[in-house]
């Protein structure tokens, strides 16, 4: 069978399939239905892309009955270790998409500050400038992290990166435009933040120091801005869905990942508060620190959701 009249024959009970239900005997039927339909293109039509649209389908709904089995035990660490890892897998593109974005005007904060030092102050802030610059002229450069009480700084400090996270997500309702805004205003700002450092000699330390709560808190930025754009692209690429079907699922997967953000701005919030204004800790202690969160990061949010992929299709194939 040409793969054209395949597809053509099938379509609308793939498509039907994408409709939820919560009868078990239903679901089962569908998934037994989709790996029999898999088998088959991954013999006749083994680099197309329906092998992934049809893989993709029989993945959800094998999820989908897993999790039912484990709603009475577990939810917590099913939620962590296989629910969002398979949603951040799905939306990686996004993930990267923001990355990108927010890198670019890092760059262009850095280079724009570099060009004109007055740029700095127009975009940080004449008293915060003069503060710092007072403080580099003390030989205490980070002193700003040392001016509040741990607990109260920490404290400030979660709550303002969990609002901005949040804000970052439901800006997303204005058609993806809102959270881009936000990542653009905050990407220049660390651009142009450490090219401040840069122009008086002490960016390499600055990137030790200040990136001890930065990594952590940085990535999760630009994660929670992943979560708008997820939001934004609902409503404006609903495909075969309605538009507010679309954007209650886009709204579901986005809430997720920014539930997951929480405990990593906390851990942000007490690097910050406790840890960062040791700024004359062993280079060891700076280092190990930034490799550990740049492994986490790495590891949870880019490898761990391609591996739990892979161990849910070489399921989904064996059922």
């Amino acid at each position: 069978m040409r793969e054209g009249r395949f597809i053509q024959e099938n379509k609308a009970r793939w498509e039907s399939y994408r409709k939820p239900t919560r009868d078990p005997d239903e679901l089962a039927r569908r998934l037994t239905c989709l790996v029999d339909d898999l088998s088959y293109a991954r013999t006749f039509y083994p680099y197309s892309e329906i092998v992934k649209y049809i893989n993709g389908l029989a993945a959800d709904i094998y999820l989908s009955i897993y999790k039912n089995k484990k709603q009475d035990r577990g939810r917590l660490a099913f939620f962590f270790l296989t629910e969002l890892p398979l949603l951040l897998f799905k939306r990686r593109k996004i993930l990267l998409f923001s990355l990108l974005f927010f890198i670019t005007f890092v760059a262009i904060g850095a280079f724009s500050s570099w060009q004109d030092p007055d740029f700095v102050r127009s975009v940080l802030g004449d008293e915060y400038v003069t503060m710092t610059e007072n403080n580099i002229a003390k030989g205490e450069p980070f002193g700003v992290y040392k001016n509040e009480n741990n607990f109260v700084m920490f404290l400030y400090i979660a709550w303002n990166n969990i609002r901005v996270a949040f804000l970052c997500f439901i800006s997303g309702l204005f058609f993806s435009v809102g959270t881009l805004w936000l990542l653009f205003k905050n990407g220049v700002m660390l651009g142009t933040f450490e090219q401040l450092f840069f122009a008086h000699g002490i960016g390499g330390r600055s990137l030790l120091i200040v990136f001890i709560h930065g990594t952590l808190e940085i990535s999760a930025i630009v994660i929670a801005g992943s979560a708008g754009i997820i939001l934004g692209n609902a409503l404006l690429f609903p495909k075969t869905y309605t538009r507010l079907q679309s954007l209650i699922s886009g709204a579901k997967d986005g809430i997720k990942i920014i539930v997951s953000l929480v405990p990593i701005f906390l851990v942000a919030a007490f690097f910050e508060g406790y840890v960062t204004r040791h700024d004359n800790m062993p280079l060891f202690l700076n280092i190990l620190i930034l490799a550990g969160s740049l492994l986490f990061i790495f590891g949870y949010f880019v490898w761990y959701p391609r591996s739990v992929y892979r161990r849910v299709q070489q399921q989904v194939t064996l059922h």
